[in-house]
């Protein structure tokens, strides 16, 4: 069964192109295109990874991580955030706040492919209880 993952932007351009990319690379996607919908769609149909956008209207990519941390049912899913902005304060602050990765837009289809491969490869480790370290950041 194809690995199933959340695309949260709220910009179309990148929701089409990641899912694109994503469903090439075999997986089965399913998207949202802000927060409320994402932590609806999180609950109802669950996901192995949420790619997260940062600066999202309403609620934006940080409230929408912190409302998934605290539900028991997506508590537990890995999640990427995305920004259009390289800025190391962001990305420890995305640390900080429990994400597993930061990957900044725009990316190669291949980076995309490798950071969601090993986050999910970081998760089959920690469900099996292996020992292996959880997240991609680095």
């Amino acid at each position: 069964m194809a690995k199933r993952i959340l695309i949260v932007d709220d910009d179309l351009e990148i929701l089409d192109l990641t899912s694109a990319v994503l469903r090439d690379g075999g997986y089965e996607v399913r998207t949202a295109a802000n927060g409320r919908e994402a932590l609806a769609a999180a609950r109802r149909d669950g996901a192995d990874l949420i790619l997260l956008d940062i600066n999202m209207p309403g609620l934006d990519g940080w409230e929408t991580l912190r409302l998934l941390r605290l539900d028991a049912a997506t508590g537990g899913i890995p999640v990427a955030m995305f920004s259009i902005r390289y800025d190391l304060r962001e990305k420890m602050e995305a640390l900080k706040r429990s994400a597993d990765d930061y990957i900044v837009k725009p990316f190669s289809y291949d980076e995309l492919l490798e950071r969601v491969g090993r986050l999910l490869a970081a998760e089959r480790a920690a469900v099996r209880g292996d020992g292996s370290e959880g997240g991609a950041f680095g």
